[in-house]
Order: C-alpha cells, then sequence, then structure tokens
C-alpha cells in the first residue's frame, strides 16, 4: 500500500443533468366523435422558451388543458421536474408550479383586478395589504401597468390579458403556458414582453409559448414543436427553419399575406360618421369628435393600442352604446336606430371577443349561425323560425369556411378558438353586408384560417363591401387596408399610408409620440390639452352573449344583448 498514495485520483463525478421541466409521453385525448390527441411526445426543457404550434384544430389547446389538470388524459403520462404526475384538477398543477394564461379570459367581470388574482389563492397573501403590495410589486417589476382596485368589466382586451399573467406570477409559478400571448400588443410591447420573458428564463423559470404569429415564434422560442391533427410530427431549432417552412409544417402550405394592393374603392359611401362622441358615466369624452367615411370597396383600418376607445367606436356605430353626432349608413342616418334595425339594414359585425360577445358556447352551431339575423332568411320562413333551413345554411357555412367540426349538433364550446371564429366569419359575410365591422377578424387563429378570412374580405371588397377594420395585428391592419387612421385616447389623431407605413412607424403614431413623415400625417397634438386624468378608462363590452343556454326566439342573443330580447318581447 506504500506506493497507493501515489495512484491517481478518480476524476470527479459531474453532476446529472437536471431533469426537464416537463416531459410528455405517448399523450392520447379522445372526445365524441373526435380524437383530439394521439401520440403527443414533447419535452420541455428548464429556464427554456418552448414553442408550440399547429393550425386550429390540430390539439394545441387541449394538450395544454390537460397539462394544467383542466382534462385528464386518456393514456400517457406526465413529467414535472422529473417526477410523473397526475393532475385532477387546476390546483394540483399550481402547487406543481404550473400556471396558465388562457386565450380565452377566466375573469370574474364584476370584480376588481385585486379580487380576481387573490380568488383561490387567500392563503397566500390574504385579501388586503399585503396582496396588494405584492400585486403592485409585481405589475411593477414587470412593467405591466395595473390597478388592483379596476373593475375587471371596465378593462380593454390588452388590459385583462395582463391580468392573467399577474394572477400566474402571483401564485409562484415556474412553469408558464401562455397562450397567444402577443394577440392585443403592438410592436414595441412585443419586444417588451419578450425582453421580460427571457429574464423570466434567466431566473430559471420555464415558457410554454403558444402562437400563430411564426415571426415572434421563431424570435423568440428557444426550441419548437409543431402538431399536426392532434400528433407532434416535428420538433426543430428556431435557427433550423423559416416562417414560410414552418407554416408549411403545421399546415402544408406556404405563410400567407395580409397584401391587397389593387385599389377597388368607389366614390360610393357606405358609411359616414360625423362629430361622434361617447362620453362615459361621469361626463368624460371616451369617444371625442371622430369623422370619417368609409366607401364601397374601402377598408379603413383604425390602429390603437388597447383601451384607447375601439371598443367604445364599435359598439356607437352598431347601436349598442349611447352616443351623439351623426351615423349614416348608404343614404339613410341610423342614429336612432336600434341595433337590430341596423344589422337588417346590411351590417355585418365581427366582435373583438367571440366568447363573449359572438357566440352562446353552450348552444348547437346551428343555433349560433341565427344569431344577429333572426329575423331574416334562411333563419325564418314567414313570422316563424326555420330550423331546416337554418341547420342547412350552418352545414354550408361549415364546408365554405372549413369550420373543423364533426357536426352541427355540437355546442360552440365544442370548437376550438379558430373554429369559434371561422363560423362567426361565415355567419357574418352570409347575409351580404353592404358594411362589415371586423374587430380583430383573425385573433388567434392559424395562418391557415388567417389565408380564409382574409380572401372573404378580399373577395367582399372587390364586390363592394365598406370595411371598418379594428386589429391589434399590425401587419393584417396594413396589408388589408386601403386607408389607415390612429385612435389615440379616443380621438383620430393620425393618417398613415398603408403602402409606405411600417409597423415601428404605425406602432409609435399609436404610443402618441409619432410625428409626421411621408407616411404618417400627425393630425392633432396630443399633448398638453389631454392629460393623465382625462384619458378615457378603457371600458368593457356592454352586450355580451354570455355562456348560457340555447337561443330560443326571444332570447338575447349577440351581438344584440338584452335590449333587442326587451325589443322583441
Amino acid at each position: 500500500m506504500s506506493r497507493g498514495a501515489d495512484t491517481v485520483a478518480d476524476p470527479p463525478v459531474s453532476a446529472p443533468a437536471a431533469p426537464p421541466a416537463v416531459r410528455l409521453d405517448g399523450i392520447l385525448k379522445r372526445f365524441p366523435g373526435v380524437v383530439a390527441n394521439h401520440d403527443i411526445h414533447i419535452t420541455v426543457d428548464r429556464g427554456t422558451v418552448h414553442a408550440i404550434v399547429g393550425e386550429n384544430g390540430a390539439g394545441k389547446s387541449t394538450l395544454m388543458k390537460i397539462l394544467y389538470g383542466m382534462q385528464k388524459p386518456d393514456a400517457g403520462t406526465i413529467a414535472v421536474n422529473g417526477t410523473e404526475v397526475s393532475f385532477s384538477t387546476p390546483q394540483h398543477a399550481i402547487k406543481a408550479g404550473i400556471g396558465m394564461v388562457h386565450q380565452h379570459f377566466m375573469l370574474a367581470d364584476n370584480l376588481t383586478v385585486l379580487e380576481n388574482i387573490v380568488l383561490g389563492a387567500e392563503p397566500m397573501h390574504g385579501i388586503g395589504a399585503a396582496a396588494r403590495r405584492k400585486i403592485v410589486e409585481i405589475s411593477d417589476a414587470y412593467g405591466m401597468g395595473v390597478d388592483p382596485d379596476a373593475l375587471v368589466e371596465d378593462l380593454g382586451v390588452g388590459a385583462r390579458q395582463r391580468v392573467e399573467i399577474l394572477k400566474v406570477l402571483y401564485r409562484g409559478a415556474r412553469i408558464l403556458i401562455l397562450d397567444e400571448p402577443t394577440a392585443v400588443l403592438v410592436p414595441q410591447e412585443v419586444d417588451e414582453l419578450f425582453d421580460n420573458l427571457r429574464e423570466l428564463t434567466s431566473e430559471g423559470l420555464t415558457v410554454i409559448f403558444i402562437s400563430h404569429k411564426l415571426d415572434e415564434v421563431l424570435s423568440v422560442a428557444d426550441a419548437i414543436t409543431v402538431i399536426r391533427q392532434g400528433t407532434t410530427v416535428a420538433s426543430v431549432e428556431p435557427k433550423q427553419v423559416t416562417a414560410r417552412q414552418l407554416a408549411e409544417l403545421m399546415v402544408g402550405s406556404e405563410l400567407p399575406s395580409p397584401e391587397t394592393r389593387e385599389s377597388t374603392v368607389t366614390d360610393t359611401p357606405v358609411l359616414a360618421v360625423e362629430h361622434l362622441t361617447v362620453s362615459s358615466p361621469d361626463g368624460r369624452p371616451i369617444i371625442d369628435d371622430v369623422s370619417f367615411t368609409i366607401h364601397r370597396g374601402e377598408v379603413l383600418g383604425i390602429a390603437g393600442v388597447e383601451g384607447n376607445g375601439q371598443a367604445e367606436l364599435v359598439e356607437a356605430i352598431m347601436g349598442m352604446r349611447p352616443a351623439t353626432g351623426t351615423i349614416r349608413l348608404a343614404d339613410k342616418t341610423v342614429d336612432e336606430w336600434s341595433t337590430r334595425r341596423r344589422r337588417e339594414a346590411g351590417i355585418g359585425y365581427i366582435p373583438e371577443d367571440r366568447q363573449r360577445q359572438g357566440l352562446l358556447l353552450d348552444a348547437p352551431l346551428w343555433e349560433n349561425r341565427m344569431l344577429g339575423h333572426q329575423t331574416e332568411r334562411p333563419n325564418v320562413s314567414g313570422p316563424f323560425l326555420d330550423i331546416s333551413g337554418a341547420r342547412r345554411d350552418t352545414k354550408r357555412i361549415v364546408d365554405m369556411y372549413d369550420v373543423r367540426t364533426p357536426g352541427i349538433d355540437v355546442t360552440a364550446a365544442s370548437l376550438s378558438g379558430g373554429n369559434q371564429q371561422k363560423l362567426i366569419v361565415g355567419r357574418e359575410m352570409s347575409h351580404d353586408p353592404v358594411l362589415l365591422v371586423a374587430a380583430h377578424p383573425t385573433r388567434g387563429v392559424d395562418v391557415g384560417a388567417q389565408a380564409d378570412i382574409w380572401g372573404h374580405i378580399r373577395t367582399a371588397r372587390v364586390a363592394g363591401l365598406g370595411v371598418l377594420l379594428i386589429s391589434a395585428d399590425l401587419d393584417e391592419l396594413i396589408g388589408l387596408s386601403d386607408a389607415l387612421k390612429v385612435l389615440f385616447r379616443g380621438r383620430l389623431v393620425a393618417d398613415a399610408d398603408p403602402a409606405t407605413v411600417t409597423p415601428e412607424q404605425l406602432g409609435s403614431a399609436m404610443t402618441g409620440a409619432g410625428e409626421s413623415t411621408e407616411a404618417v400625417t400627425v393630425l392633432d397634438a396630443t399633448d398638453s390639452t389631454v392629460d393623465d386624468e382625462a384619458a378615457p378608462a378603457p371600458a368593457g363590452p356592454t352586450a355580451a352573449a354570455g355562456t348560457g343556454t340555447a337561443a330560443g326566439p326571444d332570447a338575447a342573443v349577440a351581438p344584440d344583448g338584452a335590449r333587442e330580447g326587451e325589443e322583441r318581447r
């Protein structure tokens, strides 16, 4: 043993590699008539942004609901940080450090931001001062600017999303599932979000990022999994693929473009809005002296950060919110008309929130086809509802608009978000409108559905349709619009040329920081005459379809809401 001291020591044993944050193996999930997921295999490394992409109906949302404990798989295993788990409820997933921000918000409208965030998590920081301090701390740390005392029903879509993200962070999640998190953000805000995500991952948090915006996926993701028809078909690194290649993996076709450059604009007005003003209950202007005209064959795009009056502008035009000023549809003044009468005169309406305003989730597809058009053919025959006519036309819409569904008797809730949107677009385009009010018509839909919806709008535009387009997708606004206006704090403050403006220039104008250039013409000063105290509080929709029971002849239905139900009674 005298020479034992001279022997070479064994090399140090390296620490074992950390297990992946999430591992899904062989996941299978069936619903009546549909296999939503089968043979799913995904590995998400710790401290990364892992994107999951796929067309609508591919099974992404179902898979995330399984991971979050909202649904149980029929087969397969789930491992979190190397430990096999089985979640029966979201609470189990939350305890395991998983949080999910849903594409369709899970908020109680009649509660404040603070009450929504602490709901179900009261033992963490109570419901008072400590909870408020924690919420403000998180909000300030990530630049969310959320008021804990604001009522959720008064918040716009963008603010609601930020509340959902706060809920997840408040509960201490280490694995975040973000479903379409950039749908309501301008480019500058997207960059800020991505900086925040990178900061989170640098601290060891893991982000599962679901999006249809492939350029953004390639920008922020460390790894990408593609799902097609319910199963994983590819796992790639962003550096290995382009957006077009990723689109082909998703849907088997090239990435669509909203580009519409051939002019179809005529001299015939279809909508003239003059000096339109909408006031809050305390008398502050939410829409302030807005005037514009849309002609046959013209798409007028309205750009603006969420909460600057877009929802109120739409509701005033639709007759869902009191307003002063003049609204003319073709040659008729419609200021005093009900929502139903405006609809019957030829206004189609794609609402910004399909589930709250556009559908009855618990009703079958053929009943949803009738919403807003229950006094028009093919939904009526004489004074009676024509159920067989509505069913036949629903089948036509399903085929023409490629709504992925096992049948027209399934509920709207059973469809993916994109297929719900295609059903609404098909319904609204089926009555030959003279004006289409389209609020975020492709929000949360995949590249294939985007191409379909853009194509239908282009075709109707050529036939003379006038379109008021409101969208948070600046590429969509620039590509589809014949003219662009910027709405800031309830006022039209700039015109932009869709042929030359860039998303960055448009985004700058939307924040009130834009200056006149060759592509952007600033119309009005936005400084000394409007201060933060006078800025309109973003308000939520006033008429919602809800998620209630099937619609009968006297039911209050979207987008008319209770007012029309009362009128019919």
